[in-house]
């Protein structure tokens, strides 16, 4: 990247930074980047398509899958533009604005999808818990009012952190560390006072996908407690076989978070292409992963969608 590319920026613009090192080869890596997000938007479709048309998977279960899925979908549309138009050549440059929208979807959507796996962590509580009680509490009613519940959580919580990104001052670089932007990576070229950005964002981890952690395992300690009641090992193992696909989803969502935070806080001296990767791998990962976990592990979905492919 040059100097002079660096000083022609506006005061309002960030040159995002792609694959260091690797911009010899920007042609050959989108071929894999753009099957990756072909698979996220194919695969997420199709999940929505199966649940939408098969009248059997109209199911408190599967409408949190539908939800998980169109979460999914919505982070590879956040992205898709600015990774891919780094790659094809035509985007380096990102407005303010732009870049604030870009980050505001990536964090709520990150809050989402974290509250859509808890919200799946309680039904599979109460599928193996107190499944007498599965219809009388999981009502179409309730489900709608848990998806408004989440929305607003994501929604809502979100917006002073990154509305406050618009009023800080950048004198630093202006060179975003990702093909993408990050709520981090702009208060750390910011030379205004940001202690309400770092304090609120460190609550906000802590109140959500942190506290969101701690209450599905606390729900699993649960089930496991449950299931261990159960008399007889076969009716154990189909109990927890109906949890497979969401502890799947789960490690799926929060191994790539912790990486991520790992090589943010401990791994300054490694290439900035790691921490480019690992940004990578943390959006891209679970939206590519979630819908082939729940094709292979739930027989009604993998049913339906060989029927479609045999069509």
């Amino acid at each position: 990247m040059s100097v002079n590319s660096i000083s022609n920026l506006s005061s309002s613009s960030f040159l995002l930074t792609g694959f260091p090192g690797l911009e010899a080869y920007y042609l050959w890596l989108s071929i894999p980047f753009s099957s990756v997000y072909a698979m996220v938007f194919l695969g997420n479709c199709m999940v929505l398509h199966v649940i939408r048309t098969e009248s059997s998977l109209h199911q408190p279960m599967f409408y949190f899958l539908a939800m998980l899925a169109l979460t999914d979908l919505c982070v590879g549309m956040s992205t898709v533009h600015t990774v891919l138009g780094i790659l094809w050549g035509f985007i380096r440059e990102i407005r303010l604005n732009s870049c604030i929208a870009q980050s505001y979807f990536i964090h709520g959507l990150s809050c989402m999808e974290s509250s859509v796996l808890l919200a799946m962590a309680f039904d599979r509580y109460i599928a193996i818990c107190i499944p007498l009680r599965y219809t009388s509490i999981l009502t179409n009613d309730k489900i709608v009012k848990i998806g408004v519940a989440i929305l607003c959580r994501s929604s809502l919580l979100i917006p002073p952190v990154i509305i406050r990104l618009k009023f800080l001052s950048y004198c630093r670089s202006h060179v975003l560390s990702h093909s993408f932007c990050l709520h981090q990576d702009l208060i750390r070229i910011a030379c205004s006072d940001i202690r309400f950005n770092s304090i609120y964002a460190l609550t906000l981890v802590i109140s959500t996908l942190l506290l969101d952690a701690v209450l599905i395992i606390i729900s699993y300690t649960m089930i496991l407690h449950a299931v261990l009641a159960i008399a007889s090992w076969e009716e154990r193992l189909k109990s927890l076989q109906t949890c497979v696909s969401h502890i799947c989803a789960v490690l799926v969502f929060y191994i790539p978070i912790i990486g991520l935070t790992m090589v943010h806080r401990f791994g300054k001296h490694l290439s900035p292409l790691v921490h480019v990767l690992m940004g990578n791998i943390y959006i891209l990962f679970p939206p590519l992963m979630n819908p082939i976990i729940y094709s292979i592990k739930t027989h009604q979905i993998r049913r339906r969608i060989q029927k479609l492919f045999l069509k």
